[in-house]
């Protein structure tokens, strides 16, 4: 009896098996995040009438001007932006970022509609808008996806230029956008609400993906290395390292304790650790991301 050899087919099939949880995670992610995205454009940008950053900022001056529908002239903006820069960004990253535009765009012209939009003060426009905005680029981020738009300029350009800082030329092209649209509308106020909100997108993206899992580090240098790490997991439930050090000036062994821990931990493990060792000499830094035991992640 002849038994057929295994082709690639099948393995191939459970490869892609294996990724339907994944896939299915990405479009959840960035469902959420178009979600929170058209909030911020339709109901409070647009309705606040002050420029917006990127494609988007494009967009609502078009649709002020002409009443085009956001979202497609949002599809419209990308289509040759993406042709252009598809062999310089990567097809996947590509696909992704093209299913999540039409998913936002969908959202912004359809679903954002049928809700209340805001009509208090402009400032608080401003910042629930860079709120809302940048909780929902960060989600899709951090799928590595993205709406398209500036995005795909700014990685072609990378990919071209990579000694160029993303950071600057994500500035430079969102400041551009938003004084354009407060020029045209003659809003000099509004260029100051882009500004804010251009501000919030970058520090909430930021924290987003560096702040969630932040917290402190301490390095203790002590003589009393084994009595700290007692005294930090009694009063904290905190593990920590002993690190072997000599004094430069006297040459003496000593240890250095090194503890990570939360903000209002830190707190009490610096009291607590001064009372034991007056002489202990403390160095206290940010942790801006921190995993494993103990660390939730997201």
């Amino acid at each position: 009896m002849k038994f057929k050899k295994h082709t690639g087919t099948t393995a191939s099939f459970y490869r892609r098996k294996r990724n339907w949880p994944e896939i299915g995670m990405d479009i959840l992610f960035e469902v959420i995040g178009s979600i929170l995205i058209a909030l911020a454009v339709h109901n409070f940008a647009l309705s606040a009438g002050f420029p917006m950053t990127g494609f988007s900022g494009i967009s609502i001056i078009l649709n002020r001007f002409f009443r085009i529908p956001i979202g497609i002239s949002t599809i419209f903006l990308n289509i040759p932006v993406a042709i252009l820069c598809g062999r310089l960004i990567g097809t996947s990253f590509l696909i992704k970022s093209f299913r999540c535009m039409v998913i936002s765009s969908l959202f912004i012209d359809y679903i954002a509609p049928l809700l209340p939009s805001y009509q208090g003060m402009r400032l608080l426009a401003a910042l629930v808008t860079g709120i809302l905005g940048g909780i929902g680029y960060a989600l899709i981020y951090m799928r590595n996806s993205s709406t398209g738009g500036a995005d795909f300029l700014i990685m072609a350009l990378k990919s071209k230029k990579p000694h160029l800082r993303l950071g600057t030329i994500a500035f430079l092209i969102d400041v551009g956008i938003i004084i354009v649209g407060g020029l045209l509308f003659r809003d000099f106020d509004g260029i100051l609400y882009g500004m804010i909100v251009n501000y919030l997108f970058a520090v909430v993206v930021d924290k987003m993906f560096y702040g969630i899992n932040s917290g402190k580090i301490a390095f203790i240098v002590t003589k009393q290395g084994k009595d700290i790490c007692k005294l930090i997991e009694e009063c904290s439930n905190r593990g920590s390292t002993i690190l072997k050090s000599q004094g430069g000036y006297r040459m003496e062994d000593k240890q250095t304790v090194m503890v990570v821990s939360s903000s209002k931990q830190m707190y009490r493990i610096l009291q607590e650790v001064t009372r034991k060792d007056k002489d202990a000499f403390i160095i206290l830094l940010e942790a801006h991301e921190i995993h494993g035991k103990g660390f939730s992640v997201i």
